[in-house]
């Protein structure tokens, strides 16, 4: 999933897609501990992209703040 992607989503969208991905993560996990794990690299492109949204979801936290901030600055 490509930054951009995730920009484009909504907030709420985001919240879904975070749930399905630690979903999907912790039955990787569930696989790779009994053997039967066949996409290794999937674990690690989920991660990254849990990485992403929760960067981008501070990123609009931070933009938010600084929003108000400004606004009641004036």
């Amino acid at each position: 999933m490509k930054p951009a992607e995730i920009r484009a989503m909504t907030n709420e969208q985001l919240e879904d897609r975070l749930t399905e991905l630690h979903a999907e993560w912790q039955r990787l996990r569930f696989q790779e501990a009994i053997g039967k794990l066949t996409d290794t690299a999937r674990i690690r492109q989920i991660r990254k992209d849990i990485a992403r949204i929760h960067t981008i979801r501070r990123e609009r936290e931070l933009d938010e703040a600084l929003r108000a901030k400004v606004a009641s600055g004036r």
